[in-house]
């Protein structure tokens, strides 16, 4: 988020000055790091959480459109910095992955079909497939049909266009274009204090991971892309607005393998139906991932538990969180979600014998000794005042701007990093609303669908996905 933003306000602005502090030693090394998100080019391909049932039995496509609109000016994004130089060689960061979504049992294939019939006709989602046939899932994805038992129903969607995407590369190559440039990026520098002055400036008072050394700049405008931490320094910063939030840290663990046996055998990213009480994040899935050219597979994610608000931050996260005008909210919260605390103390009892075993549903000839444990990152789900419930746990990301734009944070999880340019967008409308009108020409040079949508326009649609494909060497 913080590497997009960046990168827009360098192209939209080029003489104003941007100063980068991150608390470790390296950028992307928290939640954009490779190993700690699934890499999925978040498009609402096979993620079926965007497209729920409705009490009638109806199917509104209306959020998986939304999504996949979003992660389209991503793709214009990104096509347009490769073109521009800004971006290494597409592979490096992005490769043509289909997405699959795979369910067992005859009420979610029932619903998988629905969902099929309801999709196909939808512009972004051309080229989608649907089969219950075994030898054409088995052509697909050979790993889900090998040892399945007969005469388990089952189905499967497919997407040739989906996406793996290294959000760590892509945030390094950001951030060192933009420090090519001339923005300040300085590493092991930790912000602990934000303070309004009574100019309209921010005070951002940093200390140094070395000697630990205390410093300060002014800022018109600061943005808080911290992960997890967000909340801690929005609640530094003292606006109003942060009032009412709280986050529930949800870890995550990966089985990973390089078998290249199995890695030649799986390409795709394979999503099923969560189990019931799991966040939408925990939605089960087996993923080819690639990082630095090199393929493996991934299954999970599995709930672990940590007060860290990041895999990096301090045991006491969770309870230095705490405020008056939090408190109310997370306990309601607490109270109204048993079915995720039990799918979270469930997950904490699996040993890794028993995580093969839920794999096993995806994959009948999973082998334990082809499987590794890998932590992934830390999200944390926010949690927020509601009028009518005191208190609710959302999913997603939402940004928290202060009353006159100067300052914003992002809170939340996925979809995350795959929309993070219709969010910055979003967030340039908030926080400049002086200047956004003078901007929108280099926008949309940048994206071109800016300000429409694709979607309501088919052949638009279709030369946005054709164009970007070819710029980002995206052929399955």
């Amino acid at each position: 988020m913080s590497a997009t933003l960046g990168t827009m306000l360098a192209r939209l602005q080029p003489t104003w000055k941007i100063a980068v502090f991150e608390r470790l030693h390296d950028v992307a090394l928290e939640s954009s790091n490779a190993w700690n998100n699934a890499g999925t080019g978040h498009a609402a391909l096979c993620e079926l959480n965007y497209m729920p049932e409705g009490a009638d039995g109806s199917m509104d496509p209306a959020k998986a459109i939304s999504i996949n609109e979003q992660f389209q000016q991503s793709r214009q994004f990104w096509s347009s910095l490769v073109d521009d130089g800004v971006l290494d060689a597409p592979s490096t960061f992005i490769n043509a992955t289909p997405h699959m979504t795979f369910v067992r049992g005859e009420k979610d294939v029932a619903f998988l079909r629905k969902r099929y019939e309801v999709l196909k006709k939808e512009p972004l989602f051309a080229g989608i497939e649907y089969s219950e046939d075994s030898r054409v899932i088995n052509q697909w994805a050979p790993l889900l049909m090998h040892q399945r038992r007969v005469g388990e129903p089952f189905a499967a969607t497919r997407v040739p266009a989906g996406t793996d995407v290294d959000f760590g590369a892509l945030t390094r190559q950001l951030f060192a274009a933009l420090a090519e440039n001339g923005a300040d990026v300085r590493t092991n520098t930790e912000v602990r204090k934000l303070k309004r002055l009574k100019d309209g400036t921010w005070r951002v008072g940093y200390r140094r991971a070395v000697g630990r050394t205390p410093g300060e700049i002014r800022a018109r405008f600061v943005f808080v892309g911290a992960g997890g931490w967000a909340l801690k320094l929005l609640q530094r910063s003292r606006i109003p607005e942060i009032s009412g939030y709280g986050v529930f840290p949800i870890g995550g663990q990966w089985l990973k393998t390089d078998n290249p046996d199995l890695v030649a055998k799986h390409k795709a990213k394979v999503y099923s139906q969560a189990s019931v009480g799991a966040p939408p994040m925990s939605v089960p899935h087996l993923d080819t991932r690639v990082v630095d050219g090199q393929a493996s597979l991934l299954f999970g994610p599995f709930a672990t538990f940590s007060p860290k608000f990041l895999k990096n931050g301090s045991m006491l996260d969770i309870v230095t969180q705490v405020r008056p005008g939090n408190i109310l909210p997370m306990l309601k919260v607490a109270a109204d979600n048993p079915g995720l605390i039990k799918y979270l103390v469930s997950e904490l009892l699996k040993d890794h014998g028993k995580k093969v075993d839920s794999l096993r549903d995806f994959m009948p000839s999973a082998k334990d000794e082809d499987w590794e444990l890998l932590d992934a990152g830390q999200r944390a789900q926010v949690m927020k005042k509601d009028p009518k419930k005191i208190g609710v746990l959302q999913f997603g990301t939402e940004v928290v701007t202060g009353a006159d734009g100067s300052i914003a944070g992002l809170l939340g999880a996925s979809p995350g990093a795959s929309t993070a340019v219709s969010i910055m967008l979003g967030l340039l409308k908030t926080c400049f609303p002086d200047r956004i009108a003078e901007w929108e020409p280099e926008l949309r040079n940048l994206i071109p669908s800016y300000g429409s949508t694709l979607n309501s326009r088919p052949d638009a649609a279709a030369d946005v996905l054709e164009e970007t494909a070819q710029t980002l060497a995206l052929r399955a």
